[in-house]
């Protein structure tokens, strides 16, 4: 009950009160003050992973006040807004809901307090580090938006809170969950995501590979262990492991393409306990980005290829090869539709004008959204936006050398969520009615 209090207190009214030929901008501009309060309350009561009960409740309510048709607990803690407006093309738009492990430290005043306990049995703060707060609200303003301007598009909406994102797998449970055959399936999927890259109320895009296969790889390296000051009497792990990680450097720099970006990165290395003791294994951990299918499978073959190379050099046997572990759940590529991104960013541009909208480059960064285009690859048309969230002039003296600014996933990141939410909800918006415009 305390929660649907909340949630009645945020204002979630319908957007019936919206007259339908004024400008998308100026609506928005006139709701920013009670869709800063639902920012402002998602903030300050982040959920973790596929605990997202009360910001989807939030959410399903805000769509339901505004006419769509709500079904909850879609791959688990999902929820799937559904609005027919007579025939055409079926327009599904996206927003996260998930946020992270991470003791915020923004100094604002709804900070958020909450802790919680991670899928990994990890007990920690949580904070909306990635801006999911400001694509929540957003997705509410453009439902309200959308329900409110009827008249002017024809086709089925469908509105999607996504659980999940931060782990990767909460697109490819909702798609298990029946996402296209319980509800409508689109011809057509749009999301976006706040940037610490571009100046605040900006949004870019990029064409074709707009974020990257995310993989996470552990290598056991095993040993002989022994005194420190009798080192000839071991198999040294640490020191075939130190060998391993620089070896590792060359399927980048040696075996790929400059043309043909791939990251492979050691982000932990753990190994011994004490001054003289030679430990009898070491653990690295990494983590693996690339665009295309066979480069992924290039550097994760390699990875094993050269573990296994430097451990025979080494003078290992076979039963102490290390042992190469590839994370089943990785995140998968996402790619914008060419063409359609490009008419989407032309569009946009005329109608937000052409400084307020740029063409991006792809990022190494990874996003599970691509999972709603590759369900149909052939059929379905997709793009995620980027929106910035950065001040302008802060961001403006980063670039020129001055103080750097805090990154997605920083205790530190707090967008100018005013302008992010602005600026979304008019590209998701605009994005959509352009899509379902009346013949």
């Amino acid at each position: 009950m305390k929660t649907l209090a909340v949630i009645a207190s945020l204002g979630l009214a319908t957007g019936s009160h919206i007259a339908a030929a004024e400008p998308v901008a100026e609506r928005i501009s006139a709701d920013i003050p009670g869709l800063m309060m639902i920012y402002r309350d998602l903030h300050a009561n982040p959920e973790l992973s596929y605990q997202e009960v009360r910001s989807a409740g939030i959410m399903a309510k805000a769509a339901r006040d505004a006419g769509f048709t709500v079904t909850e607990k879609v791959g688990q803690t999902g929820v799937v807004a559904v609005l027919k407006n007579g025939a055409g093309p079926t327009v599904l738009i996206r927003a996260d809901m998930d946020g992270l492990p991470v003791i915020e430290q923004t100094g604002l005043a709804f900070a958020s307090k909450k802790r919680g306990v991670s899928t990994a049995g990890v007990e920690s703060g949580v904070m909306h580090a990635c801006g999911h707060d400001t694509h929540m609200t957003a997705w509410i303003e453009t439902a309200r938006l959308m329900a409110a301007r009827k008249s002017e598009w024809s086709g089925t909406l469908v509105m999607i809170g996504q659980p999940a994102e931060e782990v990767g797998t909460g697109a490819v449970g909702m798609l298990k969950d029946g996402l296209y055959t319980r509800f409508p399936k689109p011809d057509y999927t749009l999301a976006f995501h706040d940037s610490a890259d571009l100046p605040a109320g900006q949004v870019g895009a990029a064409v074709g590979w707009a974020l990257a296969n995310v993989d996470s790889v552990d290598i056991l390296v095993k040993g002989l262990g022994g005194h420190g000051a009798y080192p000839q009497t071991t198999k040294d792990p640490i020191v075939l492991a130190s060998a391993i990680v620089m070896k590792l450097q060359t399927l980048v720099s040696r075996e790929t393409s400059p043309l043909d970006p791939a990251v492979v990165t050691v982000g932990s290395f753990h190994a011994g306990a004490k001054h003289n003791i030679i430990p009898d294994q070491a653990k690295l951990e990494l983590t693996v980005r690339s665009y295309s299918d066979q480069t992924r499978a290039h550097l994760l073959d390699g990875i094993k290829r050269i573990a296994r190379g430097e451990a025979i050099a080494s003078g290992l046997s076979d039963d102490l090869m290390p042992e190469v572990s590839v994370k089943d759940i990785y995140t998968r590529a996402t790619w914008n539709s060419p063409e359609f991104t490009q008419e989407a960013v032309a569009d946009l541009k005329a109608r937000m004008g052409d400084a307020n909208v740029v063409v991006t480059p792809s990022v190494m960064g990874g996003e599970d959204f691509g999972e709603f285009r590759r369900a149909d690859e052939d059929h379905i048309k997709s793009v995620i936006f980027w929106v910035g969230g950065a001040d302008p002039q802060k961001l403006a003296a980063a670039k020129a050398g001055g103080p750097s600014l805090p990154s997605l996933h920083s205790p530190f990141w707090a967008p100018q969520a005013d302008k992010v939410i602005a600026s979304g909800s008019e590209a998701l918006t605009l994005t959509a009615l352009r899509l379902m415009a009346k013949k």
